[in-house]
């Protein structure tokens, strides 16, 4: 079981650095650590919506995972 849960979480994570790294390539560099300043109020809409919201799913499966990984040790 233990092996399995830890599996999940490897997939899980390559997972998550792909979406975010997908959602951060057309803001340069500098927007990746937050130095661009106006992405951030404007509206996300068709896949950029889509992206970001599996970013947040995928980021929650993420932390329950971890979770279980860690009550189950």
């Amino acid at each position: 079981m233990d092996f399995a849960i830890d599996l999940a979480i490897i997939v899980v994570s390559i997972m998550l650095m792909a979406v975010i790294l997908m959602q951060s390539k057309g803001s340069g560099f500098s927007g990746a650590f937050g130095g661009d300043t106006s992405s951030i109020y404007r509206t996300r809409r068709g896949f950029e919506r889509t992206l970001y919201n599996f970013t947040i799913g995928v980021g929650v499966i993420f932390v329950v995972l971890s979770i279980i990984a860690a009550v189950a040790r």
